[in-house]
């Protein structure tokens, strides 16, 4: 029988080594930093062989390592879970003193610096029986924070279990200030095309990272377990090595437990898509409804992964996937996640109900609005910025605008319109983001004229394009009038030949900006018009009536009556028709 005992295990009987081996079956509860059961069996074989024996055990209870000493003293070795050396391991490493003695050497203190253990805590034995213990923590600033030996029957566990995760929090801001100055290297693995994970690759650049590799295995059906099968999971658990992977980033949105399964293989963090996303939004996001939308997402996504994780639970700090709420907010219990979440609707709400105050504002004075939308990066905020003279923040990266920005812009025939600019589509747009974005969203939505932006210069503009088409149909923005505005013509030869009738422009050199202004005040025209009624003083009542339903332009009182030239919608100008006979309107120009 093969033991996997590490040391000096020279001498040893194999029902010794057998009873070692055992233990890593040993099941330890949650809320338990050092069961007494394992340390009453340390005890009873540290002292049968007269050698120390140290154990490594995880932040879920698992001992992953067992190595034998001396009589004085046992070598500690690097373990880790974590490839980032400057972070906690996330491993605790606890052994035993047969001397009876349970403090911590100063070799014990030093190992706890060098190889950065969770923990680092000294079992005294004798007489077959555990005596004192002692435990310590690395804290801000290198400083060690040192327990008093306690009674090994005495230990503050859910303190020791609590300080190891406020020590995760110090030492990982630290290495996020570290991480500052350099990039994550990041692996990609999809699962479904080449072309998708160059999106990611593109994706995981915007948020910060260095694409160190790029794999792909097709499948038809992804693993249950571990998305892409145990095999290539261990391949690519070299590979990461190899490269020297930070993080694995997925091309699908994972489970918990699939998160939890790579990890456990891959020993380096693990992020999917949404997740990536997610961290996107949350370093985008400058206003306070973007920031709140994104932290409300988050929270959604991530309170449904909390069970069953491993290093997600660990990642307190630094890196993709932990901006945005803090990852104090993954540590909540479900209660206090359902509290936060329940609080950050209340505070969106009041948001959407100002929104619709403007929004209101807007209809009474019949302000029609024309909405940018389009692929991330096609180049919409560009767009605003010429045709409006805005100053939108415009970066070549992927959702580099969250917040939906409007001008004001006036057609030949004086009709003010909002020109908008919406948050970007993308493809598998997470779920929890179209829900939380759902109040800007809405302004693609209630738009009166769609203006649908596409990327000449990708070659996967057509795709793109059905991208968008999907995401406005799952809005329910279908009934709008449309204008299809290709960008960047200047970059793409003949980019118009798959959207007949698309307006060609360039943002960069001003191309076709007239014609899309032009298509733009026409599509609006067709909606809205000025419409000049005469109303005799016998009715003067229906002035108060009709003045709220469109900008006035002019109103001059003659011998006939008043006469109201407004710009109103169509169908109020047929309403009004219908209810007071055609003789109320005098023209349909002004």
């Amino acid at each position: 029988m093969k033991y996997e005992i590490n040391g000096n295990t020279e001498g040893l009987r194999d029902s010794v080594l057998a009873r070692l081996n055992s233990l890593y079956a040993f099941e330890t509860e949650g809320d338990a930093f050092l069961p007494r059961e394992l340390m009453k069996l340390l005890a009873e074989i540290s002292c049968e062989i007269n050698r120390e024996i140290a154990v490594y055990m995880t932040r879920d209870g698992d001992i992953v390592s067992i190595a034998v000493g001396t009589d004085s003293d046992v070598e500690l070795t690097d373990y880790r879970l974590r490839r980032n050396t400057r972070r906690l391991s996330c491993v605790r490493c606890v052994h035993t003193h047969p001397d009876g003695d349970g403090r911590l050497s100063d070799v014990d203190l030093s190992a706890l610096k060098i190889f950065r253990y969770d923990a680092m805590t000294a079992v005294g034995v004798k007489n077959g029986e555990p005596t004192f213990v002692q435990t310590a923590f690395l804290t801000e600033g290198e400083e060690l924070l040192i327990s008093e030996p306690l009674r090994w029957y005495r230990l503050p566990d859910q303190i020791w279990l609590e300080q190891i995760l406020l020590s995760d929090a110090q030492i990982g801001r630290e290495a996020a200030e570290e991480l500052e100055d350099g990039r994550e290297r990041a692996v990609l693995m999809g699962i479904e095309s080449r072309e998708s994970l160059e999106e990611l690759k593109r994706l995981a650049e915007t948020a910060g990272a260095t694409v160190a590799g790029s794999f792909l295995q097709k499948r038809n059906k992804p693993d249950g377990a571990l998305m892409i099968g145990k095999g290539r999971a261990e391949e690519l658990a070299l590979e990461c090595q190899a490269l020297e992977a930070d993080v694995c980033i997925f091309d699908e949105e994972l489970t918990g437990v699939q998160m939890r399964n790579l990890e456990e293989i891959l020993r380096i963090k693990v992020v999917d898509r949404t997740t990536l996303i997610l961290d996107i939004f949350a370093k985008r996001a400058s206003s306070a409804e973007g920031k709140l939308q994104v932290e409300l997402a988050q929270l959604q996504y991530r309170s449904a992964r909390l069970i069953g994780q491993g290093l997600v639970l660990s990642r307190l700090a630094g890196g993709i996937g932990t901006r945005g709420p803090g990852e104090s907010k993954l540590e909540m219990n479900r209660r206090r996640i359902r509290e936060r979440i329940a609080e950050l609707n209340r505070r969106l709400e009041e948001l959407e109900k100002q929104r619709a105050v403007r929004r209101k504002s807007r209809e009474r004075n019949e302000t029609p609005v024309a909405a940018l939308v389009g692929y991330t990066n096609a180049g919409k905020s560009s767009l605003l910025n010429a045709l409006t003279g805005a100053d939108v923040y415009v970066q070549d990266q992927l959702f580099a605008t969250l917040d939906a920005v409007s001008r004001r812009m006036e057609t030949p025939e004086k009709t003010e319109y909002l020109l908008t600019d919406t948050v970007g589509f993308i493809r598998k747009l997470p779920h929890t983001l179209v829900q939380a974005f759902r109040s800007t969203l809405e302004e693609a939505v209630l738009a009166d004229v769609l203006i649908i932006v596409s990327d000449g210069s990708s070659p996967d503009m057509v795709q793109q394009h059905d991208t968008v088409e999907q995401v406005l149909e799952e809005l329910g923005a279908t009934e709008q009038k449309r204008i299809e505005a290709i960008n960047k013509c200047d970059l793409a030869p003949e980019p118009a030949a798959m959207f007949p009738g698309a307006v060609l422009v360039s943002a960069k050199t001003g191309e076709g900006l007239e014609e899309l202004k032009r298509k733009i005040a026409d599509a609006l025209q067709a909606s809205y018009a000025p419409v000049t009624f005469l109303i005799p003083f016998s009715r003067y009542g229906l002035l108060g009536e009709i003045r709220p339903l469109g900008r006035v332009i002019r109103e001059n009182h003659t011998e006939e009556g008043t006469e109201l030239t407004l710009m109103i919608a169509a169908e109020e100008t047929e309403r009004l028709i219908r209810k007071y006979g055609a003789g109320i309107v005098k023209t349909a120009n002004p």
